[in-house]
Formats: C-alpha cells, structure tokens, sequence
C-alpha cells in the first residue's frame, strides 16, 4: 500500500521548489527550445534526498533491459519496493506538482501516467546506455500524446566523468548536442515529441546512475506537426552499421504498430496508484 502521507508531503516540497523559482524556470524552459526543458536542482531538501537514494533498490531486485537499442535495470511494479521508493516516484503524480510544471511549462490539461506505462525507476551501472532516440507519441491505447518527461537523479556519489548523463540533439544527430550531468537531487523536465531526440551516455564507472522517471500525457501534442509514432533508436555518430539495423528495427515495429494500434507485445505490468 503506497504511503499516501509520504506522497503528499513530497508532493508539497517539489511544488514550493518549483513555486519558489517560478519565473526564472519559465524563462529557462520558454528560451531553452528547440527542444525545451529546463533543470531544477536541489529539487528536495538534502537530508529527504539521501534517504531516497540509501532505499533504492538493488539491481537484483529489478528487470535488466538488455538490447541494441539500450541496457540498463528497470523497475516498474512499485510495491515490491520500500515505500519511499513509491512515495517519491507518485508524488510527481500529484495535483499540486502537475499545476507548478502546467505554470512553467505552459503545457496545459497534463495527465500523470498513474499506470507507469511508461513512468518507474531505472538504475544504469558501468557499461550501461541508451542510444538516441525519441520517445513514442501515445500511451497504450492510443487516447493520449505523450507530451512531457520529468526526470529525477538520485545518485549521490557520481562525477561528471563517469557518464551516464542526459544528452539532447535538438538538430539531429551529428549536429551538437546539449549535456545535461545526471547529478544528485536534480529534476530535468523536457518535451517529447516526434523531434525530441536524446539519449544517456554510456556509464564508465563509478555508482549506479539511478533515476526517477515520470511521463505526462495529453489530449493534444506539444508540436501541431506531430504524428503517431513508435519510440524510435538511432546509432550515436560514427556508427553506420549500427544505426542501420536501429532503422530497421523502428521500421518493422512502426509496422506492426500500423497494423495493430495496441500493439504485439503487451506491457508485462499493471500498477496504479490508489
């Protein structure tokens, strides 16, 4: 049973945070295109922060994503984890927070992904990535645009040198991109559309790179340009064959996705907070 208490009063520290910096973030996030976003750091208070971080699970305890496309463990059914594990992951999900990033955002009618369809924990070690990509357009049915993603480190330990930071290609690939270092207590909220291309870099050393993650959907996306699309790889530069066989393999399931909207393969969890 999730900690509502908990959620709450997690809930009620990120909003002042965001509360608190409104107008500058605005500006951040209204300057910061073509794919915006904006960084918030010391998101909680330091002593909250690390008590997140001490109660995150093992990578034993959860489900390693291993493919051409990305490695790295992820968590989605929540309870099986120590409630503030959940706490934190669901307080993005209260009315309070999704106001605040509505305010700053200008991204209106956002709906929290109360399911964790696409929302849970991760945690990447040496060795980890996740190739540029960018995110699919719907969440299972078809109903909702996918629309913003909130991302919030909780790895006390790690250095800028040993990866396993946030990278956006808002040209393309090949064509500069924006570093963000996946540093402790710090949230990244950015749009996810059909231009939207990011990636993780590899992890080279040091502690488990461990993260957060929540997705916003809406009725409507945040590009009027945008259409359906599956999540889609690409092979970092200089890696032509690579990128060829992550070409391919967005092809057939764009494919298969045409031909069934819900999809083959079906999401192996259904959690939703109470």
């Amino acid at each position: 049973m999730i900690d509502t208490s908990t959620r709450e009063a997690l809930a009620e520290q990120i909003a002042a945070r965001l509360g608190a910096g409104a107008g500058d973030l605005a500006e951040r996030w209204a300057t910061s295109g073509p794919i915006r976003h904006l960084v918030v750091d010391a998101l909680l208070p330091e002593e909250d922060a690390r008590r997140i971080a001490a109660r995150f699970p093992s990578a034993d305890q959860m489900e390693l994503h291993s493919s051409i496309r990305e490695r790295k463990h992820i968590g989605v059914q929540m309870d099986r984890y120590d409630p503030l594990i959940e706490a934190i992951t669901f307080s993005f999900q209260e009315q309070s927070v999704v106001a605040a990033v509505e305010r700053l955002t200008g991204v209106c009618s956002l709906l929290p992904d109360a399911r964790l369809y696409a929302g849970g924990i991760s945690s990447m070690e040496d060795g980890h990535f996740l190739h540029p990509h960018v995110d699919n357009s719907h969440d299972a049915d078809r109903q909702r645009w996918r629309v913003l993603n909130l991302l919030y480190y909780v790895s006390p330990s790690r250095r800028v040198d040993q990866g396993g930071h946030l990278e956006l290609w808002p040209q393309g690939m090949g064509r500069g991109r924006v570093t963000i270092p996946s540093d402790f207590n710090r949230l990244v909220v950015m749009e996810t559309h059909a231009r939207s291309l990011h990636s993780v870099s590899p992890v080279a050393s040091g502690p488990a790179r461990r993260c957060v993650s929540n997705y916003y959907f809406s009725t409507s996306p945040v590009r009027d340009d945008d259409r359906f699309h599956v999540t889609s790889f690409r092979a970092p530069p200089g890696s032509r064959g690579l990128d060829a066989l992550l070409r391919a393999d967005t092809a057939v399931r764009m494919g298969l996705r045409c031909v069934r909207a819900r999809g083959v393969r079906r999401t192996t969890h259904i959690y939703e907070a109470p």
